[in-house]
């Protein structure tokens, strides 16, 4: 079970990585934050309405330094199919970031997502650090679609905190200002937003 300022769980898996088929360990993705965007299963619905948001995201992360790699349960080779298959048919066509195959359930599991009953991944996501610590982590029922907003925010408040040394109130964006971690830090901060 993965717990938050804790080294992620470690994987090596198959991966579809500019359209073909790699092996892909966490150490490979070092040096770099990760977003780890679990989903429950190809060729469904809400799934690739999330897979295309990150897409259209996609630009955010990468100038964030930022990994992303989206998995779910499906082989490698049903990744493929989907990849190939339109936008406008459910399809992923146009993805380019990697599709983990965790057919054996292992990282579902590991990271604690993994939906017994359903044999499936819940919606979960993971920040890590570039020293593959967790930062953040969220899980959505299955039928609950997330916003990938959210989570270029969250990796603007985690590079606001490692550089800045000052912590994000509520509703932090880049080019806000943040706190110290002290007494003195939330009075100036409630007096300065007034």
């Amino acid at each position: 079970m993965v717990i938050i300022g804790q080294q992620a769980p470690a994987f090596a898996c198959d991966a579809i990585v500019n359209g073909q088929i790699k092996h892909v360990t966490l150490a490979d993705f070092n040096n770099q934050y990760k977003l780890l965007f679990f989903y429950p299963l190809n060729f469904t619905f809400v799934c690739p309405t999330e897979l295309h948001a990150l897409q259209a995201a996609l630009p955010l992360f990468e100038a964030r330094d930022t990994a992303v790699l989206a998995i779910s349960v499906d082989s490698p080779y049903s990744h493929l199919s989907w990849l190939n298959t339109p936008k406008s048919t459910g399809g992923i066509e146009g993805i380019s970031f990697p599709l983990l195959s965790d057919i054996n359930k292992t990282m579902a599991r590991s990271y604690g997502v993994l939906n017994e009953t359903a044999g499936v991944a819940l919606r979960g996501v993971f920040l890590l650090d570039k020293n593959n610590v967790v930062q953040h982590a969220s899980i959505n029922n299955l039928a609950l679609g997330r916003n990938i907003d959210e989570f270029v925010r969250l990796v603007d408040a985690l590079r606001h905190v490692e550089t800045a040394g000052e912590v994000c109130p509520a509703g932090w964006h880049e080019g806000k200002k943040g706190m110290k971690a002290t007494q003195e830090g939330l009075k100036t901060y409630f007096e300065s937003a007034q």
